[in-house]
């Protein structure tokens, strides 16, 4: 049996002013055939799954293709893209014939001209395959589900967690699945449900908590193959945008589209309710100067992971103001202040000016008098199974504070970030971090307390005030009551 399989995904932010090219993709992680490592990345881990199972049967082959994935931003170049999508098209051209295809995508991929990158790619995919040929991907949660994308495909695939930590057991389901549907034991159909609402769906609390335990018990039970909650991606201005329940069963259609609409329905009734309590700067900075012990502050919408900047210095200024001491941010994205302190060097007492870049609402950028404590060329922090790159970077200090710039825009997953640069984030008093909740496996079991700080900008928070132009249905919380 002979698979193919490759990668391309990002998360596009179209409100974003963070443009994205194919230098996005080389600069974050880019692996021609053959080349990639053996660990693997939030969307390629398709790829490892297959080199897995190929080794506990000899009669699989795996034809590997590119994998490619840029840290969100803003909207693809278009040329990107189709330089990007060719490359793998052209590949599964010549490793034809194939009995599987399974890829590695995002599901939130926005470029010029393609407002469903995915949709594109797999369809054509379908078109060098024929009829005949299994076709599946992982999809992250935060995407949009179109109809473009079930049509063409076999085997959709989200990640059931977030923070997204199982992204390499679902490539492992995904491979299997398309394993024995290849082998004639299952025909997969999907069944998709729009729950007409858009929301923020962390599973490290509840209700979300126990609804991604009932749906694992589901398909324990033989209810489905699989169960995806799509969660959407708010700051992506596209028709399809919102939440959806998918199932796939074993040549079920009318099962799976009841239990689709039974399990839609329940989620809608979480609506405005799943997200724990966001605080503005001032009452996020009183309540962690009640706890004894280290406290996580987590700067939810400059997150890096939602497409924006994260170089946001809303909330440090607001520290600095407090004279607040044993603070430890982690990170804020700034090359050019990079640059500026490697060649300073380590030791150098600079003028140095960084962060509030980005935009009008980043906050302003911050001039002080600081020390070049830690110079790390190609730091890393971990996620799960992956290793995440963070570019060069700087650990700078003043006033009783610590700064970690870095040169790749990324979101704060792991206190490994901060040992990364020699800080022990345990023994500070505030670890500052820019992440919406895939920070909170890491971070919680050392924290005394976590507070959510939503700093009022610069991120599309607010589905009732974001421009939308091509949403054409209604959705909560901008319809109150869309099925009616």
């Amino acid at each position: 049996m002979r698979i193919f399989t490759a990668s391309l995904a990002t998360e596009t932010n179209t409100f974003s002013p963070m443009y994205t090219d194919v230098h996005s993709f080389y600069q974050s992680f880019y692996a021609p055939p053959g080349q990639h490592p053996a660990t693997p990345t939030l969307c390629s881990a398709p790829l490892i799954a297959c080199r897995e199972f190929a080794a506990m049967d000899a009669s699989l082959q795996v034809i590997e293709g590119s994998c490619a994935w840029a840290e969100p931003g803003g909207l693809l170049n278009r040329h990107s893209y189709e330089l990007l999508r060719d490359e793998i098209l052209q590949q599964l051209q010549q490793a034809m014939p194939v009995q599987a295809v399974v890829l590695g995508l995002h599901g939130a991929m926005v470029a010029q001209g393609y407002d469903d990158c995915e949709g594109d790619l797999l369809s054509r995919v379908r078109a060098i395959t024929g009829p005949g040929v299994i076709i599946g991907a992982t999809l992250d949660p935060h995407s949009h589900l179109t109809p473009q994308r079930l049509a063409a495909s076999d085997l959709l695939i989200a990640f059931k967690e977030f923070p997204h930590l199982d992204f390499m057991q679902r490539a492992r389901e995904l491979v299997q699945l398309a394993l024995l549907a290849v082998r004639g034991e299952i025909k997969p159909v999907m069944s998709s449900f729009d729950c007409r609402m858009i929301d923020v769906l962390p599973t490290s609390h509840e209700p979300m908590k126990s609804f991604i335990s009932k749906i694992r018990q589901l398909e324990q039970q033989g209810a489905a193959l699989s169960i995806s909650v799509i969660h959407g991606f708010m700051a992506g201005d596209v028709s399809d945008m919102g939440t959806r329940l998918l199932v796939i069963t074993d040549n079920k259609p009318a099962e799976g589209a009841a239990l689709a609409q039974a399990l839609g329905m329940e989620l809608f009734s979480f609506r405005g309710k799943t997200l724990p309590q966001f605080n503005d700067i001032n009452t996020a900075l009183d309540l962690a100067q009640q706890v004894a012990g280290t406290v996580v502050l987590a700067d939810v919408w400059d997150n890096p992971g939602g497409g924006v900047a994260g170089d946001g210095t809303l909330i440090l200024h607001s520290i600095i103001a407090r004279k607040l001491t044993g603070v430890a941010v982690g990170t804020l994205w700034d090359p050019m202040a990079v640059k500026l302190c490697f060649a300073a060097g380590e030791g150098a007492v600079i003028a140095l000016r960084f962060g509030g870049k980005s935009g009008a609402t980043a906050g302003a950028p911050i001039d002080k008098t600081v020390t070049v404590r830690c110079l790390v060329a190609g730091a890393v922090q971990q996620f799960a199974d992956s290793s995440v790159p963070m570019g060069d970077c700087a650990l700078i200090e003043f006033d009783g504070i610590e700064v970690i710039l870095n040169s790749n825009r990324c979101q704060s997953f792991d206190p490994s970030l901060f040992r990364a640069l020699g800080i022990a984030p345990q023994q500070r008093k505030l670890l500052l971090v820019k992440s919406t909740n895939h920070f909170y496996q890491g971070f919680a079991p050392l924290a005394a307390k976590v507070i959510y700080v939503d700093a009022g900008a610069p991120y599309p928070s607010d589905p009732t005030r974001n421009k939308y132009t091509k949403l054409r249905r209604p959705l909560w919380p901008i319809t109150p009551q869309p099925f009616d």
